[in-house]
């Protein structure tokens, strides 16, 4: 999008905790061209322009923390990206929602800012902000701009894509109890509350728990008032009827004044009471019949109420009157309508207070019976109706009666909701006066309805709101009951794979079902059920959603953290495994600390009753306990370093290695686990960096509250072998060979494994080598400088990875970091590079791969190892044949 010299680059929606703020927000690059030297106050008129179309700006404070604030710094003159910030955060809050956050940024680039701005919905949020940059520019140059009509499309987008009043209020009490909230559609309200096993869904107020059959039974009218006659609830007396005709009869035997409606209908649509005369009879037949199959039944006199019930119980109860209009000598009932609908509360369909008034065929028939059409201009203090029904969805308000129901009423609401067997109920009761019992008026119940609208009750048009959200999270999730499961989120730039594939081992030592997400995919249960790099918020959600889930294991890469934030509201455990120079001079992330802050995002989002697993002899590792609400474990292989004994000494939790052991610290005491000689993925603890992965996986489970004889074992079982953790130092004899399999891609992976290879003992070492086309050069030349530790020959390959590099780059690039004597080849792909390499290998040799495609590498060193068992076979019977010739 580009506007005025203004170009919009990008906008994306970070829709979990992020590099900017712990909620949802957008993310602008915004190029501001040609107002990099013009603030607002180059603007003559700019100011009071923008306040006169949006005088809610005056309330913002921005950075001098008090109302005016924000005006005050446009008098002065402040740039183009920071009005932006603001008027899109004023757009979102005219239209309903609660939002404040914002912040405009340099990117380093000249005239290049992040705009970073909260948002409720993501599609409106979007839409404000393109209208935002318009309108700032129309404002700057003045410029005619609609506004009216800017807002009423922004309203129309936001109502197709913000929760209804049901499900809002549902959600927000989900979230009062720190149930985590997932929105399944975008505009449908089918949400998730609660991870993975302990799952509950809702739509609007119906729930995971309401029964297919009492809905069906519900929808039935008939059948529904059968049902609650045969246990004496009281019920108007009906018949279902095929045509006007036996409407006509079926009136005159019920006796006059009868009501009709749809068999199966909703939200009042259809209906038509009180009707007196076979002409109306017959007109409200063809209104019916317009939603199905057609009910006639008796009148009963009085007002609408609609009792709440919810797990059996009375929560909340409304008079519902219905849509009407105050004559005022004048003015038709159209212009009356029209005049009605301007209330800001009315909106179409439901996603408001009060829905707008429409004057259809219903309409009209209320009106003749009335004496009155469209036209007439109702007498002032005329009270005027435009429905036959009180529902909201058709126009109607609503009072709160809570307090007023009798109890014999409350009784027999009840008594139908459990005779429907519906967990959350609406009992349509008609009657004289709620404070009295049914049988004393006559009164009736009319309607039970599954899945009725809130909103009545959440803001009456008269009366107390009720909190109705609450008692349905209450029937969902009893008190005490878990919505969430373990959730264990590890970063860090080397090791995060094998980290979580141990924990998740671990976890499942413990019988649990684990979700997990890796580089190689998502499992469950151990299965893999979607293959690819899955460390992003998209395959975590899969985990998240699975409703077998127990616990989840997430490895949670940079890339996704970047792009779209996490994809949970917090996690119980948050691993950080190390930091050093990997993807730098991306998106943003140009140093360590660039790219330790995004790494903490993990950090802060650890419960106030989880834990932060931290590296203790990291640095930049070690200092993000600062950012954490809940409580430090931290790990090490040194057990007196400075911040593990600092640690320690205060009380603190601790996994150490001490006396050729895996240690626990906490409370100031020690705890031996298990002796490195068993953990035979570490080599008996040779090998440094797996050492420093069974710390981290030792303290994540620990964290978590797994046993401690149960991390013990599924230490002392878990192997790394290609299949069980692919890519991840996998090592195997084939045919002679010892074959190393690793996906080291920066300078301290590739020492660390240089420091692993060599502890496996001394042999001839051939490696096949690339690396990723979009490091920096410097990066690349020290991770390549690293192959020297550990190398005798080097096959450089071509990556598949080019990321904007021209093929063969990458191979001429890293030849010049190694002296040509270590050089043998070059490949074009990792194919040829294997089969080069594997040509150099003698018996006892080495093959150290450094992979590029995974699962490839592995089908074909079998097929080469397989194939060279074959050819040793072969030669040796026929060197026998030979020597029985001979």
């Amino acid at each position: 999008m580009s506007h005025h010299g203004v170009t919009l680059r990008s906008l994306r929606a970070l829709r979990g905790p992020n590099l900017y703020a712990a909620m949802p927000v957008l993310l602008a690059e915004l190029d501001i061209g040609p107002y990099e030297e013009r603030p607002s106050s180059d603007f003559p008129g700019f100011v009071e322009r923008l306040v006169g179309w949006l005088p809610g700006l005056q309330a913002h404070t921005c950075s001098l923390d008090r109302p005016g604030g924000f005006i005050e710094r446009l008098r002065r003159g402040t740039y183009l990206a920071h009005i932006i910030e603001h008027i899109c955060i004023e757009l979102q809050s005219m239209l309903g929602f609660d939002v404040s956050f914002g912040r405009a940024r340099g990117t380093g680039e000249p005239g290049v800012y992040r705009v970073v701005v909260a948002f409720k919905e993501e599609e409106p949020a979007r839409a404000a902000f393109e209208t935002a940059l318009r309108l700032t520019l129309a404002a700057m140059h003045d410029e005619p701009f609609d506004l009216p009509g800017e807002l009423e499309r922004l309203a129309n987008l936001a109502d197709e894509f913000r929760l209804g009043p049901s499900t809002a209020a549902i959600v927000g009490a989900a979230r009062k109890r720190r149930i985590p909230v997932l929105r399944l559609t975008p505009t449908r309200g089918l949400i998730q509350l609660g991870y993975g096993i302990y799952q509950k869904r809702i739509q609007a107020s119906e729930t995971s728990n309401t029964s297919a059959i009492a809905v069906d039974t519900c929808q039935d009218k008939a059948l529904t008032n059968q049902l609650l006659r045969v246990v004496g609830v009281p019920v108007p007396d009906g018949e279902t009827v095929g045509s006007a005709d036996a409407a006509w009869e079926a009136a005159q035997e019920l006796g006059l004044p009868v009501v009709i409606k749809p068999l199966d209908g909703h939200q009042g649509k259809g209906v038509s009471v009180d009707l007196r005369s076979e002409a109306e009879v017959r007109a409200a037949y063809a209104i019916a019949a317009g939603y199905g199959a057609v009910l006639v039944e008796q009148f009963i006199r009085g007002d609408d109420y609609r009792l709440l019930v919810v797990g059996g119980k009375l929560v909340a109860a409304a008079r519902r009157d219905p849509a009407q209009v105050m004559g005022d000598g004048t003015r038709t009932v159209a212009e009356l309508v029209e005049l009605a609908n301007q209330d800001p509360r009315r909106r179409p369909g439901h996603s408001s207070v009060m829905t707008r008034i429409t004057l259809d065929a219903a309409a009209r028939l209320v009106l003749e019976q009335q004496g009155l059409t469209e036209a007439s201009v109702p007498a002032a203090g005329q009270r005027v109706l435009l429905r036959s029904n009180s529902n909201l969805s058709t126009g109607g308000t609503a009072a709160d009666v809570t307090d007023s129901v009798h109890p014999a009423n409350a009784q027999v609401a009840e008594l139908a909701a459990q005779i429907l067997a519906l967990d959350v109920a609406g009992i349509d009761m008609l009657c004289q006066d709620i404070t009295r019992p049914l049988g004393e008026q006559g009164g009736a119940i009319v309607e039970v309805n599954a899945a009725p609208g809130l909103r009545m009750h959440l803001a009456p048009a008269e009366g107390q709101p009720r909190d109705v959200g609450g008692p349905i999270v209450a029937v969902l999730f009893p008190e005490r009951a878990p919505a969430r499961i373990p959730i264990v989120a590890v970063t860090g730039t080397n090791g995060k794979t094998t980290v979580t594939r141990l924990i998740a081992h671990l976890f499942e030592t413990g019988r649990k079902l684990v979700g997990m997400t890796t580089t190689e995919g998502v499992y469950i249960g151990g299965e893999r059920i979607i293959a690819g790099d899955c460390s992003g918020p998209q395959s975590a959600r899969a985990v998240l959603l699975h409703p077998q889930v127990e616990a989840a294991v997430l490895e949670t890469a940079r890339g996704g953290i970047l792009r779209e934030g996490l994809a949970f509201d917090r996690c119980a455990v948050g691993v950080v495994t190390n930091i050093s120079a990997d993807h730098l001079g991306l998106k943003g992330v140009d140093t360590l600390r660039d790219l330790a802050a995004v790494k903490q995002v993990v950090v802060e989002a650890v419960a106030p009753d989880g834990a932060a697993v931290l590296n203790a002899d990291d640095p930049l590792v070690a200092e993000m306990a600062a950012a954490c609400d809940g409580a430090v474990v931290y790990f090490s292989r040194r057990a007196r370093s400075p911040v593990m004994a600092a640690h320690l000494a205060a009380g603190g939790r601790g996994v150490t290695v001490e006396d050729g052991a895996v240690c626990l610290h906490t409370d100031g005491q020690r705890s031996s686990l298990i002796e490195l000689e068993r953990l035979g993925f570490t080599a008996g603890g040779a090998i440094d960096f797996q050492v420093e992965n069974a710390l981290a996986a030792t303290a994540a489970a620990w964290a978590a509250g797994l046993n401690p004889a149960l991390i013990a074992r599924g230490l002392s079982t878990f192997e790394t072998d290609a299949r069980a953790v692919p890519g991840r130092f996998n090592v195997s004899e084939l045919a002679g060979v010892q074959v190393v399999l690793d996906y080291a891609h920066n300078q301290a992976a590739m020492l660390s494994l240089g420091q692993a290879v060599n502890a496996l003992g001394r042999r001839r070492t051939v490696v096949a080598f690339t690396l990723p086309g979009d490091r920096r050069e410097e990066d690349l030349g020290k991770t390549t400088a690293a192959v020297q530790t550990f190398a005798d020959s080097v096959v450089l390959y071509d990556t598949k990875n080019l990321r904007g590099q021209p093929p063969g780059a990458i191979p001429r690039l890293l030849r010049g970091f190694l002296p040509d004597s270590l050089v043998v080849a070059e490949a074009p792909d990792q194919r040829e590079g294997i089969r080069l390499a594997w040509q150099l290998l003698r018996p006892g040799d080495r093959l150290v791969v450094i992979l590029d495609r995974v699962d490839e590498a592995f089908a074909q060193i079998e097929a080469l190892a397989a194939s060279s068992a074959e050819d040793a076979v072969c030669g040796a019977r026929a060197l026998s044949e030979r020597e029985v010739g001979m």
